[in-house]
C-alpha cells in the first residue's frame, strides 16, 4: 500500500505509462491499418485484443514481411 502514497512512485509509474503508451499507439495503428489494406482479418483481430507494447505489431510491419518473401 506504500507504493501508492509515495508521490515519488506515484508520478514515475505515471511517466512510464504515457512513455509506454506514446510508444505503442503508433505502431498498433500502422499495424491496423497494414492489416486491413491487406485483408488479414485474423491479425487485425490479434492486434485490437493484444497489447504487447508495441512488439507484436514491429514484428509483423518488419519481419513478417521478409518470411513472406523468402517463402515464395
Amino acid at each position: 500500500m506504500d507504493f501508492w502514497c509515495n508521490p515519488n512512485y506515484r508520478d514515475n509509474f505515471i511517466i512510464v505509462l504515457t512513455a509506454m503508451a506514446l510508444w505503442s499507439i503508433p505502431w498498433k495503428a500502422l499495424a491496423l491499418w497494414k492489416a486491413a489494406r491487406h485483408s488479414e482479418k485474423w491479425w487485425f483481430i490479434v492486434f485490437i485484443l493484444v497489447n504487447t507494447i508495441g512488439l507484436l505489431e514491429i514484428f509483423y510491419l518488419f519481419v513478417l514481411p521478409r518470411i513472406k518473401l523468402k517463402s515464395r
